[in-house]
């Protein structure tokens, strides 16, 4: 089976915050082929004032790490495997997808 082609993006930003604001960060990433915007909180608390709308972009990793870190077992490592490892986040990535979908009544919750 053929796949199509990649889409070309027209460009890619990334957001970061002022512990990117350096030299070398912002050269690497703009070697990467990234465009970088670094914002402090106050110049982010400026512009969710002026449009609230808006969700910060850059906090969708370090809330994905909270969701993980709440499953005990993965937060410290336990597993002398690695497969065993990596089946536990799989599962505790499904577990947590599977707590978005709306549902009327939530089987999972713990």
């Amino acid at each position: 089976m053929k796949y199509p082609p990649p889409v070309v993006r027209r460009s890619k930003h990334l957001c970061a915050d002022n512990g990117y604001r350096g030299d070398p960060a912002r050269i690497a990433m703009v070697r990467q082929g990234y465009i970088p915007h670094v914002q402090g909180r106050s110049q982010e608390a400026r512009q969710r004032r002026r449009s609230p709308h808006k969700r910060a972009r850059r906090w969708i990793v370090e809330v994905a790490h909270s969701w993980f870190n709440r499953f005990r077992k993965l937060l410290v490592r336990y597993e002398k495997l690695e497969r065993s490892f990596m089946a536990l986040n799989h599962l505790a990535a499904a577990i947590i997808v599977f707590r978005k979908v709306p549902m009327k009544v939530n089987i999972i919750y713990g």
